[in-house]
């Protein structure tokens, strides 16, 4: 029992650390602030990469061709390469619409780029010289007056990148149980509020709502600095960031994501696609990882349960402090997505699954097949 109790301190150190001095990367709350009027409303372009996305637009796009912004404000729809009648359904949905869309087609992905980085530089591209792009996904919705709010972020507070992480849905038994530790484990990596202090070194983004000063982005090299990656969101915080960029990333209600993942196995997909990537995949990291992840999510329980079996007082108080220091950082990301906080103490369950993941991810990338998206190789190599 000795090890297993070395192990618990080990573990409840660890919490005590990141429960209090690791940027508050648990707390969910205040909403994000409105942020000033600017002097003028800057134009703004959003941007829609879309692959096969014509089933879920009906959903999303229709909720940024209504938004009210005072200033001048259009879509860009980027058709990557569809199948399945995308760029008419956008175009269907426009007709008609108070907000101008575009709908272009993206041309021939270059050696080295990324689908997804390669169908933003596209619309980019077709988005003309505005202020501001605001980079958004295909399965995002907007409520009314999100732009606004967004640009009033940005252009009256002085950021050159404002983020919001999408609220994801929690329909499923399997997403209540597994997407709420997504974005929990996401802001453990990234800190949010480290993201926002100019001189801190953390820097990431949400994909699904990035609205960015086109300027600051070419002097950072536009994305073409980051063409080949496949988690596009932390490569552009962090392209912003290091040209000087000041940056911000909330969570937000108020923008939605409508992406459905019925089955375990789409979500495992979905993390095991890019996981590996995230750990410049690296054996090394991937064996710091997994076993950080042990540590900290299966040794608090563990220790519990061994101390009393075998009647070790000093395993049973560690490994439960432990567990509730971890579970109290976990519940107001379940309150977040509309969850008891009562299922915080199968924190581990959840996180051993994402390590699961994460191991798969360094398989498929083994075995050839890492990075697929959508039937498609994220990365486009000779």
């Amino acid at each position: 029992m000795v090890v297993l109790d070395v192990l618990a301190v080990a573990a409840l150190a660890g919490w005590v650390y990141l429960a209090a001095g690791h940027g508050g990367f648990w707390r969910t709350g205040p909403e994000p602030p409105e942020g000033d009027e600017p002097d003028g409303w800057p134009d703004v372009v959003a941007v829609v990469p879309a692959r096969d996305e014509a089933a879920i637009l009906p959903e999303t796009l229709p909720t940024l061709l209504t938004q009210a912004y005072p200033g001048r404000f259009r879509v860009v729809l980027v058709d990557d390469g569809s199948g399945d009648g995308t760029a008419d359904t956008a175009r269907r949905l426009g007709a008609g619409a108070a907000v101008r869309l575009d709908v272009v087609r993206a041309a021939e992905r270059p050696d080295g780029w990324a689908g997804k980085v390669w169908a933003m530089r596209e619309g980019v591209r077709a988005a003309g010289g505005p202020e501001f792009v605001l980079f958004t996904d295909a399965d995002i919705a907007y409520a009314p007056g999100t732009v606004e709010r967004l640009v009033r972020a940005a252009a009256g507070d002085g950021r050159d990148l404002v983020s919001r992480m999408a609220t994801l849905g929690t329909r499923t038994p399997w997403e209540r149980a597994l997407v709420p530790a997504f974005v929990y484990f996401f802001a453990l990596l990234y800190p949010f509020r480290r993201v926002g202090r100019p001189g801190a070194r953390t820097a990431a983004a949400a994909g699904g709502c990035m609205l960015v000063r086109r300027a600051v982005l070419e002097r950072a090299g536009g994305l073409a600095a980051i063409r080949g990656a496949l988690i596009d969101d932390v490569a552009l915080g962090r392209l912003i960031k290091r040209a000087g960029g000041r940056c911000r990333l909330d969570l937000d209600h108020d923008v939605v994501s409508r992406r459905r993942y019925p089955r375990p196995a789409d979500l495992w997909a979905m993390v095991a696609r890019s996981a590996y990537d995230q750990l410049r995949y690296s054996p090394a990291l991937l064996a710091g990882t997994v076993l950080g992840l042990l540590l900290l999510f299966a040794v608090p329980p563990a220790a519990a349960a061994a101390g009393v079996l075998a009647g070790d007082p000093a395993a049973i108080v560690l490994g439960s402090a432990a567990w509730a220091v971890m579970a109290g950082t976990y519940a107001p990301m379940l309150r977040h997505h509309g969850l008891s906080p009562l299922r915080a103490p199968a924190l581990p369950l959840v996180a051993l699954a994402y390590a699961a993941m994460t191991v798969d991810s360094a398989r498929r990338h083994h075995t050839g097949r890492g990075g697929v998206w959508k039937g498609r190789v994220a990365v486009r190599t000779r």
